[in-house]
């Protein structure tokens, strides 16, 4: 049984490694894995380079990471529904 917090505890803070636990979907966890951590490293650039545009960068990395923490929840809850 996958814990459905869980996964979205890990889809939140960083995307892809909720979807990774679960564990249906090993491809799209990983390549959203690799782009979090192309995304941090735009993130990191936008904040020293253009201040300004960082507080758009920083609301849409959140918006984005609570969609997919509601999607490592849901994952997690139907392939435990489907084991029972």
């Amino acid at each position: 049984m996958k814990r459905p917090w869980l996964a979205a505890l890990l889809n939140f803070f960083f995307m892809g490694p909720g979807t990774l636990y679960v564990g249906e979907r090993k491809a799209f966890g990983a390549a959203l894995t690799l782009g979090a951590i192309a995304l941090t490293y735009v993130e990191l650039n936008v904040q020293t380079q253009a201040p300004s545009l960082y507080p758009i960068m920083f609301g849409t990395v959140f918006v984005m990471n609570t969609f997919f923490a509601l999607d490592g929840w849901r994952e997690a809850k139907a392939l435990n529904e489907a084991k029972r």
